[in-house]
């Protein structure tokens, strides 16, 4: 059964001309527009974790802030510190709705002049739109760059050579103060950050000029969103639009551990973080599934996760779902926190497209600790 992912919003897909390199295989649903796989995705995995081979996410929206109030600007409309943020420092932030709802990722550098934004496909529009009304008579500018701008992901945690911005992903964490000081995040892992399996998933998103695309990447090893997806998957990492559905808060995903700083000033959904981090718990955790291998299946998103002992009540959905190069076929899933953490599960292929369902022994490893 196919791994692709669900249908991505209308216009977001961009054909990169890298699909024209031999053994391309178009990738469909949210990564629409670049290669799905080059041929042999498990050697395209191992040569990722080697270091050797990059990934094409020329279907990335590419956003730039500008203006001298940008940083404070965006420090009181997301979710993380970022008024004193130094220049060439890569963070991430989210945009929260205002009941604390997950609405928009942002992967952001700042490098002295503007600060630049890299989101999901299909996700600058609204984006633009949003900071755009939110601008008020603030000294900044916004615009969308995606139709001169690409992205390209590596295993790397360089910040680049100078020759455009790179974006170094902080996950697993925790951030560093911006302006001196400890960290103020916060972790819901089930284990601690030495030994995340994220910690060994070092990755950046280098932006390249879009015409310069193919001579940039010409000589290099290209690996397809099969490899770099099941290596996220097993990095626990979430993915906007994937481990996110319209009721998704930071804490059900450990997102709060890189994107959301605890103790700054108001913004959009602070309430919810703040309540949900010192007076509850999230109604709902995270967790990666460990799928039977006996089978060629594998769930998409959206299916049913249900108990072994009542298999006719869903406990959760599975939200990405990979094959790995050493662990097998995996998942990411959401299950109510209630569920107990040693119990027998199955992911239901098929439930979520209506069709006779075909259940799959699913063994849970603990991501965000009930």
């Amino acid at each position: 059964m196919s791994t692709q992912t669900p249908a991505a919003p209308a216009g977001a897909a961009r054909r990169s001309p890298l699909l024209d390199l031999p053994g391309a295989v178009a990738a469909e649903g949210p990564d629409a527009g670049v290669a799905w796989h080059y041929g042999d995705p498990v050697a395209e995995q191992r040569a990722l974790v080697r270091g050797e081979a990059f990934v094409d996410l020329s279907h990335r929206g590419v956003v730039r802030v500008s203006g001298p109030d940008r940083l404070g600007w965006l420090n009181s409309t997301t979710s993380q510190a970022l008024a004193g943020l130094p220049a060439g420092t890569s963070t991430e932030s989210l945009v929260l709705s205002p009941t604390g709802r997950i609405e928009h990722d942002l992967h952001l550098l700042d490098d002295g002049e503007a600060t630049w934004i890299t989101v999901e496909p299909g996700e600058r529009g609204p984006l633009v739109a949003w900071l755009l009304k939110m601008r008020f008579t603030l000294r900044v500018e916004v615009e969308d760059l995606t139709q001169g701008w690409a992205v390209l992901g590596e295993p790397s945690r360089e910040a680049g050579d100078g020759a455009g911005p790179v974006w170094v992903d902080p996950w697993p964490g925790p951030v560093p103060a911006n302006e001196g000081g400890a960290a103020d995040t916060a972790s819901y892992a089930a284990v601690p950050t030495p030994l995340h399996p994220g910690a060994g998933r070092p990755w950046r998103e280098v932006l390249v000029p879009r015409a310069e695309l193919t001579a940039r990447t010409a000589g290099r090893r290209p690996a397809g969103t099969w490899a770099s997806e099941a290596l996220r998957v097993e990095a626990w990492r979430p993915r906007l639009g994937l481990e996110t559905d319209e009721r998704s808060i930071p804490h059900e995903l450990d997102w709060l551990r890189t994107a959301v700083h605890l103790h700054k000033g108001c913004y959009r959904g602070q309430e919810t973080v703040a309540k949900v981090h010192n007076l509850g718990r999230p109604p709902r955790r995270l967790v990666l599934l460990h799928l039977d291998g006996s089978s060629h299946d594998l769930p998409a998103r959206g299916d049913e996760v249900v108990l072994a002992e009542a298999p006719g009540r869903a406990v959760g959905r599975v939200t990405t779902a990979a094959r790995h190069h050493e662990l097998g076929p995996v998942a990411l899933a959401v299950l109510k926190r209630s569920v107990p953490v040693d119990a027998p599960l199955f992911a239901l292929a098929g439930s979520a497209a209506g069709e006779q369902h075909r259940p799959l022994a699913a063994a849970q490893e603990v991501v965000v600790a009930p």
